[in-house]
This record gives structure tokens, C-alpha cells and sequence, in this order.
């Protein structure tokens, strides 16, 4: 099956049919791979038997071996995620006139949704400008994966953020034990707050409440391989501001920026057993799935 690329999907409209599309594909794909589980780890699996709970049967497992497979955790039963989504006007941003920074991670999140839906896993969704606002609360319900679908379709990118505070004031609301899957391009709106010891330090409040945290730090693929010569005008899309460069001459400059800003996130998430996964709006969705798993059994 080839890749599910950003472009591959601008034709459908349906986020719900999209997400659909990806976890096709990706659980497609599992069938030869070595991942062993998506959201928590298990204590064992057993071949599944008349009178066992169909609910338990591990879907992933499942993907991989054409078995079914009963799942006995190690803790809970499941595992309640929170998408949080940044609202920030940055994340409406596009360079190719493809997919933006937000329809990306809009239909990453789908297709989370999706596959914790599968598990039985409780999701609920959260969005964030310069304060934290609760959307939907997290359920398993029958029904509950549309709700998320439509809600999702529903925001916009068009503030301004303080992803640091945001981030404080998610750590005082939840009171359980969460998986927290941040979306953001991590782009602080001033140059006074925001900054990535900001983000790490807020992140680190959520680690210290006992919840996972997964960030998926996504730019557009042209923010990341910056393809311009010449004379350029950008514009700051939160503030409005415009700088004019030699982007030829300013291209080396940029670029080590970038690999500094993405490595103090690395670095900073490694120390609080965070999960950074850095994406680019040219990655085909399948393998952001594969390189979600990847971290996730690394800090297993």
C-alpha cells in the first residue's frame, strides 16, 4: 500500500474518513513490523478464548499476526488521552498550498483518536490559545469517536498562545492518571515567553502529576527545508510583522537555528521521559504513526 501522504488526502473532506484511511494503512503496515503495543505496555497476551471479553482483544496485535490476542495490563484497564491542540494563527500556515500546519494535526489527532477508539481507550479533546479551554471530556462511549471528529473539524487557528501557561493550567485541571498528546509547531508568539526552558519546565509539571506526554512538534515541511533564494519578505503570521532577507545568504544561519530549537526540545523531553516526535507536513501520516511507535518503545 503506498504512503498516505498530506496530498493523497486533500481530496477527501471527511476527517473522519481520512483518519479512517491512515489506520488502514498504518495497521497495514504493522503487519511486519517489530512494535509491540500502541498506548501502554502489557504484562502478557494470551490466545484469546470463547467467554473472554471481546473488548480485550489487542486490535494491534491483532494487525500483526492475524490472531486474536487478549491484553492483561499492568495497571489499569485503560488509558484516558487528551488531545491538545495549539490554536495559535502560526499553525494556519502553508507554504505549498497543501495541507497547513493545523490540518496536519487535526488529522494526526483523528487518527489517534481512531486507534485508542479501537482499544477502548477514553479520548478526550483540548484546545489552547492564551489560555486552556476543556472541550470534551474524555469517554468510550459508542458514538464518542464522532463527537471528537466533529469538534475537531470545528477549530480554527487564529490567536495568539501561551503554550507554557496553557500547559500549567492542564496540569491543574486533570486528576487522573492521562496520556497527553500535544499538537503545537511550538512557536512562541514573543520573543519573551514561550521560550523551549519555558515549555520543558511546564511540561515537566504534568510529568510530576504523573501523566504521560507525548509532543508532536510539527512544521511545515517548508519551515524545515527552507527552499528559497533571493530576496524573500516573510511575515510573522501571529504579529503581522515583516522582515525582509538574503534568503540565499540567510539559509545556513536558519537552518542551525532550527536544528538547535528542535534539540533543546529533544534534549529537554529525553530528561523528563517525554515523547518528542518532530514532523513535517510533508511526512507521509503512516510513518508519523511509525515514528510516534518508535519513541514509544524506546522510552518503554
Amino acid at each position: 500500500m503506498p504512503s498516505l501522504s498530506p496530498e493523497s488526502l486533500q481530496s477527501i473532506q471527511r476527517l473522519d474518513l481520512r483518519a479512517r484511511m491512515v489506520v488502514r494503512g498504518f495497521l497495514q503496515g504493522l503487519h511486519s513490523s517489530p512494535f509491540q503495543g500502541f498506548s501502554v505496555q502489557f504484562s502478557e497476551h494470551r490466545r484469546y478464548n470463547r467467554g473472554d471479553d471481546p473488548r480485550m482483544i489487542d486490535w494491534l496485535v491483532y494487525a500483526k499476526t492475524d490472531k486474536y490476542y487478549t491484553k492483561r495490563f499492568e495497571a489499569e484497564t485503560n488509558l484516558t488521552g487528551f488531545l491538545v491542540m495549539d490554536l495559535s494563527k502560526s499553525m494556519g500556515f502553508t507554504e505549498s498550498g497543501s495541507m497547513t500546519k493545523f490540518e496536519y494535526c487535526t488529522c494526526l489527532a483523528a487518527s489517534l483518536t481512531y486507534l485508542m477508539t479501537m482499544q477502548q481507550d477514553p479520548v478526550g479533546l483540548i484546545s489552547f490559545s492564551e489560555t486552556m479551554r476543556a472541550l470534551l471530556p474524555a469517554r468510550s462511549r459508542r458514538g464518542h469517536l464522532g463527537d471528537v471528529m466533529a469538534a475537531l473539524t470545528k477549530l480554527q487557528p487564529t490567536g495568539r498562545t501561551d503554550l507554557p501557561a496553557s500547559l500549567i493550567q492542564l496540569a491543574a485541571m486533570l486528576k487522573q492518571h492521562s496520556l497527553v498528546m500535544l499538537f503545537s509547531d511550538l512557536l512562541p508568539s514573543d520573543t519573551t515567553t514561550g521560550t523551549p526552558d519555558d515549555v520543558i519546565s511546564s511540561l515537566a509539571r504534568l510529568r510530576h502529576g504523573g501523566h504521560d506526554v507525548i509532543v508532536f512538534h510539527v512544521m511545515d515541511e517548508a519551515e524545515v527545508k527552507f527552499p528559497y533564494d533571493g530576496p524573500v519578505q516573510f511575515e510573522d503570521a501571529e504579529t503581522g510583522e515583516t522582515v525582509s532577507v538574503d534568503a540565499t545568504g540567510f539559509r545556513e544561519d536558519y537552518l542551525k537555528q532550527l536544528d538547535e530549537f528542535r534539540e533543546a526540545y529533544r534534549i529537554g523531553c529525553q530528561k523528563l521521559r517525554v515523547d518528542y516526535v518532530p514532523l513535517d507536513t510533508g511526512m507521509p501520516f503512516d510513518k508519523a504513526l511509525t515514528e510516534y511507535l518508535l519513541q514509544r518503545q524506546q522510552l518503554s
